[in-house]
């Protein structure tokens, strides 16, 4: 939602003399800037409230009510009529536990419907009791979208005395986004206590506070990757087919009439390289990459779990254009639902009901070791727009694979290969690359360069998982072969 249908929103809900909105959002400046706005449209005045300064706004009333949340509610309760106020309270979801103060809501969702006022509740997660549920009426506040940030920078700048040209201005704007206006002006101001103006150097600042941002949130993590897809080895199908959906990112593609991309499935056994491809996206898409801890979304208390998803949802929407690295989704929704009460599939309902209904510009990659443990709703077409098999590589993809890691490791020293990939049938690219660390290790225990000798030892030394769990990975290509999944490898799909 932009902040303009936003605010469009809060105006009904003013003028339907609706009594007790809360608005969920930590920004609690903006929130109060936003309503200052509402009241002057609406012709109200707006009156503030917090525990320890009392009321504010209010002519000859200034601080009454302090740390007293029960006379806060009476006074609104007697005020004239002739006197329409809009009246924020804040970190008043704190009292909301003790039963005088609950009734007293309860009591004013019903009085205040006669007057013109309203009582405004700010604040962020938050599980209300559930006595008041149906007396609160909620609106969540997005984070500033393009044309508030534009805005917001364009200010600070010009506060300044430096204003910004307009493709430095475009270009913090698209930085900033997933900021909330808070973390913007944080960053502006060390920017101008360092250089004394906004500018294109303030980027790597923003993207700092990006990182942090995500890392307060204790689900997401903000990811790095300085590899793209150019170095994986193997995969080409599954190449082609992100290259086309890159493309699709582009205004040319919706004047084409092109949906934006939703996302794909990638699955796999272990060390295929499926973690590798959602960051090597990432890099060459120059999109930031946020990576999902699905097991952190269901920790806390009840209706946390939800909560953390919807803040989720919104963080990623806001980051956008974004790749959002779902990890190993089949632990994290393949349990039973009724283990823990139903969150898993509560949150499961919300993710999938985004991944079907969403326009933003947010590509979901997800990866699964296996697909037994998926819920069927999860792989119905739709969610994603594709479903990859990553299998064992190929003698072509072995040996692709083999140089990529010899070269970033021992650049220039061209060691045959053949051997080494005949004797290596069944490896995954994970085991490759620990062949060749085996191998140098070898080598450099007896002080001397790395040899052929030495690949093809280590090569016999190591125990594939093919060999280990044969039968999952047998019973994992019966499933794909039914066009429940395409090959990511040329070679497999030739072969097959």
């Amino acid at each position: 939602m932009s902040s303009a249908a936003w605010s469009d929103q809060l105006d009904l809900l003013i003028r339907a003399r609706t009594p007790l909105i809360w608005i969920r959002s930590h920004e609690e400046g903006r929130v109060q800037d936003l309503l200052a706005q509402a009241t002057q449209r609406l012709q109200r005045r707006l009156a503030c409230w917090d525990f320890i300064e009392g009321l504010s706004g209010v002519l000859n009333s200034d601080g009454l009510g302090s740390r007293q949340p029960m006379a806060i509610l009476q006074w609104l309760q007697q005020l004239e009529a002739s006197s329409p106020t809009l009246l924020m309270v804040k970190d008043f979801h704190r009292f909301c536990d003790d039963p005088g103060v609950a009734r007293m809501l309860r009591n004013l969702n019903g009085s205040l419907r006669s007057t013109p006022h309203t009582l405004v509740l700010c604040c962020g997660a938050w599980t209300p009791p559930q006595d008041l549920e149906e007396t609160l009426t909620l609106l969540d506040l997005p984070l500033p979208d393009g044309e508030d940030l534009r805005q917001l920078i364009t200010s600070i700048s010009i506060s300044s005395g430096e204003p910004l040209a307009p493709p430095a201005l475009e270009e913090l704007t698209r930085a900033c986004s997933g900021l909330s206006e808070m973390r913007v002006r944080q960053v502006a101001a060390r920017a101008l206590a360092r250089r004394g103006q906004l500018g294109a150097e303030d980027l790597a600042e923003v993207l700092e506070e990006k990182r942090q941002t995500i890392a307060r949130s204790e689900v997401l993590e903000f990811c790095s990757s300085d590899l793209g897809t150019e170095a994986i080895g193997g995969l080409e199908a599954l190449k082609v087919w992100l290259q086309q959906r890159h493309r699709a990112f582009s205004e040319e593609a919706r004047r084409f009439g092109l949906p934006l991309p939703r996302g794909v499935l990638l699955v796999g056994p272990q060390g295929t390289g499926k973690s590798m491809t959602a960051k090597a996206i990432a890099r060459s898409w120059s999109m930031p990459l946020l990576r999902l801890d699905v097991g952190r979304l269901f920790a806390g208390l009840v209706g946390a779990s939800e909560a953390r998803t919807r803040e989720t949802i919104q963080r990623a929407e806001a980051m956008a254009p974004c790749v959002l690295w779902i990890d190993e989704i089949d632990k994290g929704f393949g349990g039973d639902g009724r283990s823990d009460g139903g969150t898993s599939q509560r949150v499961l309902a919300s993710v999938l009901t985004w991944m079907a209904e969403k326009r933003s510009a947010v590509f979901v990659v997800a990866t699964a070791n296996g697909v037994e443990q998926l819920p069927p709703e999860l792989l119905r077409k739709g969610r994603f727009d594709e479903i990859f098999l990553l299998n064992l590589p190929s003698s072509e993809e072995r040996r692709r694979i083999l140089e990529l890691h010899l070269e970033s490791r021992r650049p220039g020293l061209g060691l045959p290969l053949a051997t080494v990939v005949s004797r290596s049938d069944g490896f995954s690219g994970a085991e490759l690359e620990q062949t060749v660390i085996e191998a140098m290790h070898l080598a450099f225990a007896d002080a001397r360069e790395l040899s052929e000798t030495d690949l093809i030892r280590a090569a016999s030394q190591l125990v594939p998982l093919s060999r280990t769990a044969s039968e999952q990975l047998e019973a994992l290509k019966q499933w794909a072969s039914g066009g429940r999944a395409r090959p990511a490898s040329i070679a497999t799909r030739n072969e097959a």
